[in-house]
């Protein structure tokens, strides 16, 4: 198992002759014992070291060998523009939530992609996601990066805020302070190296109001507010993905003239803060899926009645006011046949998160103790999420995502983790060929920019150098 290092001279006897730090700057001495073990003993550092700067210098160092190593942190922008004017088409890019095993899952989507010569994979994590999995965004940036170390892999690596979302209940209760949460959000994204952004202000949409502009007004104004935000935080030379929603997941299905309303009141919204910038990229819109899927009572979730005509529809719309298309949530419990017709139908995006938790979790090599253990922390610990009727099969189904955080080094440490992840990576394997990103690589040259951006060393490493 890696070495978890508990002070910032114990982090650099790890890697006494693989890298060294000169100046402000980090030099790699030895790229293959970095990519191994070295590049491991930082991220278990990074994720799980108890003294504050040993973790920071952790950081540092994996941000910086990323810069080294061409594993850069990149928006996606400029592929999603190309793809607005027609220049690309006929894929959907895959956006991964990684909520256990961060860095082998990353390492494993890397490889995956690599040797399948796949361009677009974005791996992100939603705002809600980052509580229950113990993951702030710093620290999940950190396990993204060493992960494509680890892989080697050499091109942009895409890391987005998935679901910023707006709180329906605190926003009525005060919007200001619920709008500042969000703010505060994308702050400390953007200084971690998120360079992709998902804003759902969906759920402030009011559809008791008489006109769908009135409807969606909530929606678009806060959305082009915080994209204002972004674009005063974004580095230079860079433009930031921003994706917006207009139909909350789970709720009915999106229809044109939400769309075209969200759109053309967004835009005027953000010029009139700030005239001629870059807006949003895409649009996640409602077609029939839930978020984790509907669990079955005697196990198994069940089927989805998904439309794949308005996904089509809205795409088009999308793209007529310079977007990539339309995205879809929700998707990763979909049948496996199903996967083929997101590109046909010109989806842009898709968002992949509860299917790999299942895989982790159902695995015939995952411990059968700690699955026990795990569903009775589910009964201890999450009772009070429980909905009425529920069977346990149920119950546990939906409530057990929120144990990845307290047994988060029971998962990164699992002794079969190997025979996991090697099932996770045919499923990553089946999707990119589904999603047809398979032999895409070279769709981001002169399209995506992953620029070099170095960081301040910090001042306990600098001691501990001296």
């Amino acid at each position: 198992m890696p070495t978890v290092a508990a002070s910032v001279p114990e982090l650099l006897g790890l890697l006494d002759g693989i890298v060294r730090i000169e100046g402000d700057r980090l030099v790699i001495l030895d790229e293959v014992a970095l990519r191994g073990p070295g590049i491991r003993d930082v991220a278990w550092t990074a994720t799980f070291s108890e003294d504050a700067a040993t973790v920071e210098a952790a950081r540092w160092i994996v941000w910086e060998a990323s810069q080294e190593l061409g594993a850069r942190s990149a928006s996606i922008q400029g592929l999603y523009d190309a793809r607005a004017r027609g220049e690309v088409a006929g894929f959907t890019v895959p956006a991964i939530n990684l909520r256990a095993q961060t860095f082998d899952m990353a390492r494993v989507i890397f490889e995956t992609a690599k040797a399948k010569e796949v361009g677009p994979v974005i791996l992100e994590l939603a705002r809600s996601e980052q509580t229950y999995t113990y993951q702030r965004v710093a620290e999940y940036a950190t396990s993204v990066l060493a992960g494509a170390i680890a892989a080697g892999w050499a091109g942009p690596v895409f890391i987005q805020g998935d679901h910023y979302q707006f709180n329906a209940k605190k926003y009525a209760a005060d919007p200001e302070a619920m709008t500042e949460e969000i703010r505060k959000a994308c702050r400390d994204a953007i200084a971690a190296g998120y360079r992709n952004i998902d804003i759902d202000s969906s759920t402030l949409v009011d559809l008791s109001r008489p006109t769908v502009d009135e409807q969606q007004r909530e929606n678009y104004v806060r959305a082009a507010e915080l994209t204002a935000l972004i674009r005063d935080l974004e580095p230079a030379g860079v433009t930031i993905s921003v994706g917006g929603e207009i139909g909350e997941v789970g709720k009915a299905n999106s229809t044109p003239e939400e769309l075209r309303a969200y759109l053309d009141g967004y835009r005027a919204a953000l010029d009139g803060m700030r005239p001629g910038q870059a807006g949003v990229s895409k649009v996640s819109v409602a077609t029939g899926t839930t978020h984790g899927g509907v669990p079955l009572p005697g196990g198994g979730v069940a089927e989805v009645k998904l439309d794949f005509e308005t996904i089509r529809v809205l795409g088009e719309v999308a793209r007529s006011y310079g977007l990539a298309g339309a995205v879809q949530h929700g998707a990763s419990t979909l049948s496996d046949s199903l996967f083929h017709r997101f590109p046909e139908v010109e989806t842009a995006e898709i968002h992949l998160a509860t299917g790999f938790q299942n895989a982790l979790y159902e695995h015939p090599a995952f411990p059968a103790d700690l699955h026990r253990e795990i569903e009775e922390w589910c009964f201890a610990n999450a009772a009070d999420e429980r909905k009425e009727g529920q069977t346990d099969q149920q119950f546990v189904y939906t409530s057990r995502k929120k144990a990845i955080g307290p047994f988060k080094r029971q998962l990164w440490d699992l002794p079969t983790k190997d025979a996991i992840l090697a099932s996770q990576a045919e499923k990553i394997a089946y999707l990119y060929d589904q999603l047809r990103v398979t032999g895409t690589a070279g769709i981001l040259a002169g399209r995506v920019a992953a620029l070099e951006e170095h960081r301040a060393l910090p001042e306990a490493l600098r001691a501990a150098v001296a």
